[in-house]
């Protein structure tokens, strides 16, 4: 029962640090301090930001067209030391799922799934040094970091084991549920790369976009993922014209999301089993913060503590439906199991 318990709390703290790790990227990514070292995975070849005359002597000897700026390349180490000390906590986690494959096999997968993402990020995030910022790297490395922090969640409610079972009428929230989560999956695919491309304050008026309510839009240019590799991304090179086009689209994916996961929120809130109506509550109620948030990035011309918040309360709202979709089905399959005991 202790084991147990342990496992429970070390599981939800890893989440915790997951979601750290994902504030901290948007951190830097917004403090434009993802090049603040230009090698990987140290720092002008140090294992900390050079600090001390001669060692900034060396970092300029060794990397003369970059010159050395402590206070981007703090953030951009700070990242990696928390994106270190996560990966050996995945580790000691997928340890302790190792020792209980025999009673929860899922589990255990879905630990060797997030020690995957893990070194996948870690790829990811040397191309995003080594390819000068690249939109698509720097998105897939976002999408990676969301990707991971739901696994971890996932071995979260595994192990939490906590389930009620479902009321029959709440059984087709299951199928609204997955189209939701797929909703804000699109979403923060646009979010990321609005943020890859520097289109968040290309329209500086809300709601509309330098006066239009649809701007001059350029698809083609716009979500073109095969970007030709040799130059320096850092402060976007699209036309204008393509990140209103992304702005736009995300702004027009916010409100999909908005009417549809509003929706089914107030479903979850009407359904008769009560843990469904409790995180149809959290779930609404974490969409209109992040509504707020994204309304006050483009009103206050993003100021970095609500842009970060931002980035957040995604990963939050994601959790949120992962969660719903958790519940109902382990609802449905305890009132299966139910069932069959009673046919025998």
């Amino acid at each position: 029962m202790y084991k147990n318990y342990f496992s429970v709390r070390f599981a939800f703290l890893v989440c915790l640090l997951a979601w750290i790790v994902i504030m901290l990227g948007a951190y830097t990514r917004l403090k434009d301090a993802g090049l603040g070292c230009p090698d990987w995975p140290g720092c002008y070849g140090q294992i900390t930001v050079p600090q001390t005359t001669q060692e900034i002597k060396a970092a300029k000897l060794a990397y003369p067209n970059q010159p050395v700026e402590s206070a981007k390349a703090w953030p951009e180490m700070v990242h990696r030391y928390f994106v270190g000390i996560l990966s050996l906590s995945i580790l000691v986690l997928s340890v302790m799922s190792y020792r209980k494959r025999n009673k929860d096999s899922s589990t255990f997968m879905l630990s060797l799934a997030a020690i995957a993402v893990v070194i996948f990020q870690a790829l990811l995030g040397k191309w995003t040094v080594t390819m000068q910022l690249l939109p698509t790297v720097v998105m897939g490395h976002l999408l990676g970091g969301f990707t991971l922090l739901v696994l971890l969640w996932m071995i979260f409610l595994r192990l939490d084991k906590h389930g009620q079972k479902l009321n029959r009428s709440d059984i087709t929230l299951q199928k609204w549920g997955i189209a939701g989560l797929s909703l804000i999956i699109l979403q923060i695919i646009l979010g990321g790369w609005t943020s890859a491309n520097y289109a968040a304050l290309i329209c500086p008026d809300f709601p509309l976009c330098h006066g239009q309510l649809i701007p001059a839009l350029d698809f083609k240019t716009a979500f073109n993922f095969l970007i030709p590799i040799g130059q320096n991304f850092q402060g976007g090179v699209l036309t204008k014209s393509a990140r209103m086009t992304i702005q736009f689209m995300h702004r027009f994916g916010a409100l999909i999301v908005f009417l549809y996961i509003g929706w089914f929120s107030l479903r979850c809130i009407s359904a008769k089993t009560p843990v469904i109506r409790w995180l149809g509550i959290g779930l609404l109620a974490t969409l209109f913060i992040q509504i707020i948030l994204g309304i006050l990035n483009i009103e206050l011309m993003l100021p970095i503590f609500v842009a970060v918040a931002h980035n957040g309360i995604a990963a939050i709202l994601l959790l949120w439906m992962v969660t719903i979709l958790h519940y109902l089905y382990i609802g449905n399959k305890l009132d299966k199991i139910n069932a069959y005991k009673k046919n025998f």
